[in-house]
């Protein structure tokens, strides 16, 4: 059988009206689908903080902490004996702010030298002033021996700390401890003579060390996570 052209054209006509609807709702909802959004998530974003800060730790604790839009910062803390200072860079690690000290602080030093002369240990800075306070803990003989056992000394005065006259022992090594900063040396043995020279370098030991401490802000405070412990700071101004 052959169509002439006008029933062709008008058969595709019919077609046309009756698919059309379907496929056109078909494609509608399909676009309806591809342009519906998919559930939104927040992003956690870096909180600004630049600004001063205070230390809120008490009437005879005082501190501050100055952060500033360049990504440098400054701290400083007095506690009684001890005060420290810091300066350096702070970065976002994540969301957080982190302060680093630059230059890092060098770490103090203990150096021990046998004597003739003098008390059982003497405590000095590198100018020879003696240094009253360290705390003393000695050890005799090896663990195995009659003598065996340690002593808490307690602590050195300027001109030094002597074994007590009771003591019959052998002192074999010492362990100093400068309690204001929580300094421990290494044990240092004694030499024949039983007694040492200890010189504390202080280097750096006003310094806080931060090595990418990082500070949250917790409610109105700004919590500064340190390894000695958390400190809370208000701000003043920004």
């Amino acid at each position: 059988m052959r169509f002439d052209a006008s029933f062709r054209l008008g058969t595709l006509a019919t077609l046309a009206l009756l698919i059309t609807p379907a496929h056109a709702l078909a494609r509608k909802e399909k676009g309806k689908d591809e342009a519906k959004p998919g559930p939104v998530v927040a992003e956690a974003l870096p909180v600004e903080m630049t600004g001063s800060y205070r230390l809120d730790a008490g009437p005879e604790i005082r501190g501050s902490l100055v952060i500033t839009a360049d990504h440098r910062f400054e701290y400083h803390l007095v506690a009684g004996a001890l005060a420290e200072d810091a300066s350096g860079s702070w970065q976002f690690i994540g969301t957080r702010t982190c302060l680093t000290t630059e230059p890092a602080p060098v770490a103090p030093e203990w150096r021990a030298v046998p004597v003739a002369k003098g008390p059982t240990v003497r405590v000095t800075w590198p100018s020879g002033a003696g240094i009253a306070g360290i705390g003393v803990r000695v050890g005799f003989g090896n663990g195995d021996t009659a003598d065996a056992g340690d002593l808490a000394g307690g602590y050195t005065l300027e001109d030094g700390w002597v074994l007590p006259s009771g003591e019959k022992r052998t002192p074999r090594w010492v362990e100093l401890i400068e309690p204001v900063h929580n300094l421990a040396s290494p044990r240092f043995p004694f030499g024949a003579s039983g007694r040492l020279a200890v010189t504390l370098v202080p280097n750096d030991m006003d310094k806080a060390r931060l090595d990418k401490t990082c500070a949250d802000l917790v409610g109105t405070a700004l919590v500064l996570r340190r390894a000695e412990g958390e400190m809370k700071f208000y701000r003043e101004t920004r």
